[in-house]
This record gives C-alpha cells, sequence and structure tokens, in this order.
C-alpha cells in the first residue's frame, strides 16, 4: 500500500517562537542565545539573521561581529517543549500516526486522512496554516512515501522553496534526488563523503545505480569486511527504501542512561575539582536510571581534556559485579575508570553512562550492605527531587564553587528553562 508520509520541521524553530512573542523584533535579525556569553553558541538563527551571516552553532560575539544590529534572546527551553507538544497536538488533530523526531520535527503518517483533507500538498497547507496561527512558527513539510524520502524531501528541497512543501516520490528520483551530490543523502556526514569520494561515487545517483552486490564490494575494498550492513543501509537510503513504520509516540526500548556537562577547562584542573562534578553526574544518571525502574550492568566514564594548547580525550568502562542504581555503588566505579585514565590536563567536556540495563524488580542481595534500605533511602530523595525541584536537597559538595547541580538544576539540557 502506497505510504503518504510528511516530516514537518519548525523553521528557525527557537527563534520563530521569540520573534511570535516580541512583535517589536519582527522585521529585526533574532539569534537566540546567551547574550552575556561572547563565547556561548547561538542555538538558533532567524531568516533575517541568516541572510546576514549569522548561522546556527557560530560563537555569540561572532555574529554580533557579522551583524552588529543583532537582537540576541536568552533561551527559554520549557517554552520551546511546551510549544513543540502543542504542535503535536495540533498534528494529532489530522492523524493518529504522528512520531516526534526531535524538538522541532514530526513524523506523520496521513495516509488514511487524505480523504478528509484532500491531496498531501492541500493538507499540508492545511497544517502549515493551522500551526502558524496557533504558534508563530513557519513550516516546512518534505512528502514521501517512507520517512526517509520525506525527511530528505524536507531537508535538500522544502527548507529552499518559499511555500516550504515539496514531494520527492519514486517516480521523481531520478530527476531530483540523484542528481545531489552524496553528502545531502540522509546520514551521510563529513567523513562518509571522503569515503564515497574516494570510492568515485559523487552523486547519490551513483550508488542508487549499481546493484547491491557491487556496491557492497567497493565498501568492503574501502572499508573492510565489517561494512556490509552500512553499505546495504546507504543503498537502501540512496533508493528511497524503508520499511519503518511511523509509530505513535516514543516507544524507543532505553539501551543506556547517561549526563555529561561541558566545562571551563581553566576551573577543572584539580582532581578533587572534577570529583564534585563526576560525582553530580553519577546522581543524576542513577536518578533516571530509577526513574526508568532499570538497573545498569556497566559504567562509563568519558572525559575532554585540553589547557589550551595539547588535547585529547577517554571513554572507558568497567562491568559491575551486580546490577545497581545506587549512586554509591556507581561513584566507586566511576572514580576509579577517572582516576586510571586521566592525563592530568584539564577537563573540558565530563560525562558518565549507565549502560546494559536490567529489569529492578529483582535485585542480588549481599551479606555486607542493605541494598533494599539504601534503594529506599534513595527513591525517598528522589521524591523530594520530583515535587520541590532537582536543588530541594543535594550533597553538601555541589554547594562548593566547583559544584554545577545547582546551576544545573535552572536549566533544560544545558540551556535556560
Amino acid at each position: 500500500m502506497l505510504r503518504h508520509i510528511f516530516l514537518i520541521d519548525g523553521q528557525s524553530f527557537y527563534a520563530s517562537i521569540e520573534k511570535s512573542a516580541h512583535p517589536e523584533y519582527r522585521d529585526k535579525p533574532v539569534a537566540v542565545g546567551d547574550p552575556e556569553r561572547l563565547n556561548g553558541i547561538v542555538l538558533a538563527a532567524c531568516p533575517i539573521a541568516k541572510s546576514r551571516g549569522v548561522t546556527t552553532a557560530s560563537r555569540v560575539g561572532e555574529a554580533l561581529a557579522k551583524c552588529p544590529e543583532l537582537v540576541v534572546i536568552r533561551p527559554r527551553m520549557r517554552t520551546y517543549i511546551q510549544v513543540s507538544l502543542l504542535i503535536t497536538e495540533i498534528f494529532e488533530s489530522y492523524t493518529d500516526l504522528v512520531e516526534p523526531y526531535s524538538i522541532d520535527e514530526q513524523f506523520l503518517d496521513v495516509s488514511g486522512s487524505l480523504a478528509y483533507f484532500g491531496s498531501p500538498y492541500e493538507m499540508a497547507q492545511m497544517i502549515q496554516n493551522h500551526v502558524y496561527l496557533s504558534t508563530g512558527v513557519h513550516t516546512r513539510v518534505g512528502i514521501g512515501p517512507t520517512k526517509v524520502l520525506a525527511k530528505m524531501a524536507t531537508d535538500n528541497y522544502a527548507k529552499k522553496m518559499q511555500e516550504g512543501i515539496f514531494e520527492l516520490s519514486f517516480e521523481r528520483l531520478e530527476s531530483t534526488l540523484w542528481k545531489l551530490p552524496v553528502h545531502q543523502m540522509f546520514m551521510v556526514a563529513s567523513a562518509m563523503t571522503r569515503h564515497f569520494t574516494r570510492m568515485g561515487l559523487a552523486c547519490i545517483g551513483d550508488i542508487a545505480r549499481m546493484e547491491l552486490y557491487e556496491f557492497k564490494q567497493r565498501m568492503r575494498r574501502e572499508m573492510g569486511k565489517q561494512s556490509d550492513i552500512q553499505a546495504e543501509y546507504y543503498w537502501q537510503t540512496a533508493r528511497g527504501i524503508d520499511p519503518s513504520p511511523v509509530a505513535a509516540g516514543i516507544r524507543h526500548q532505553l539501551k543506556s542512561v547517561n549526563h555529561g556537562k561541558a566545562l571551563r577547562w581553566r576551573l577543572y584542573h584539580r582532581l578533587k575539582d572534577i570529583e564534585i562534578v563526576l560525582l553530580e553526574l553519577v546522581i543524576e544518571v542513577c536518578r533516571r536510571t530509577r526513574y526508568h525502574h532499570y538497573m545498569g550492568s556497566v559504567v562509563s566514564v568519558s572525559a575532554a581534556e585540553t589547557d589550551g594548547e595539547r588535547s585529547s580525550h577517554f571513554s572507558r568502562q568497567m562491568t559491575l559485579p551486580e546490577p545497581t542504581a545506587l549512586t554509591h555503588e556507581v561513584a566507586a566505579a566511576a572514580h576509579s575508570l577517572f582516576k586510571k585514565h586521566w592525563s592530568g590536563l584539564p577537563v573540558s567536556h565530563l560525562s558518565v553512562s549507565l549502560s546494559q540495563l536490567t529489569d529492578d524488580s529483582i535485585m542480588q542481595l549481599t551479606f555486607f550492605d542493605n541494598r533494599c534500605l539504601a534503594y529506599d533511602r534513595e527513591r525517598a530523595i528522589d521524591g523530594i527531587k520530583d515535587r520541590y525541584g532537582s536543588d530541594a536537597i543535594m550533597r553538601a559538595s555541589s554547594l562548593m564553587e566547583a559544584g554545577v547541580a545547582r546551576e544545573r538544576a535552572e536549566q533544560i539540557g544545558g540551556h535556560y528553562k
């Protein structure tokens, strides 16, 4: 059965929300970032700002140098999440098959709704108007028979068109998608682009026109025998093949829980300061693991180090004797890993993860620790934080200058609420 799938993207999502909230900035270049941190990054820029050289992920100071009249607005992540959820509700009034892909992108399978709303193009226009009138956010709609074609229709065509709608069908692949440079294919980043270039595959069509067996052979010569799965994935993507359905909601199996923090490296060159942040990360990882009713068997610690001239990175893991989500057990393993592999350079990024998750309904008891009592204590603390905020109760070490837990409590995803 031919499917009709939309990938709807919010144009300059954060910036659009801010311009809607501040009509006085309608004709001004607007970017979302921290105006007090010139070294911070631009999270979003409106089309006017982009036309004047401001790009997402550039430094705020660099953006102001290119565009002195730029209005930089501090991010409000809670508001952006609320608007995203409102947009989801709008989509659900057209189809029950809505799958969030990111905060500003969502897949819709409208195959069963076209009888009520007209052609795919007419339905896309209707949804665009509905979202704009409700939120002030302009949207772009990629239409395709599969999710991967809908995504590439949005990224490569709809975003560049004034009406913001483009349909990419199997019949049009040779005259449209296959002519594009290979780096514009979904999930092809710079490293894979270099591989394809060395293989003489400059365009997406160069991959799509090959037989799968021949493409696998060429990938093996370039990347080794382990590349067969990658070869099949990229070959299918080039041809628009994607059998995955649009699944309502987010139902992915949790495979790991991780938490990380970018640090100002000049402040984190002493072990005692780094240990404070490491413990805070462990506390949050264990709290989220317990929230999902899991325990983990493998603890991983990753760190980026730099002194401004030299840089290095390590990521190491350790298997625990028993699955756990207890802070003191995970913290002991994380501390051991970090001390063993840290070179002594200042730390610019630190993260902790817990993986190989299992259900926490069955717990291994020990002769030496009352693990049930420890879980009860930590779940009581979790309850206080859930009700009154993550900074309602915290370790005394977090009150020291090196602690970041209080700052993180005021943020969502590393940005201000």
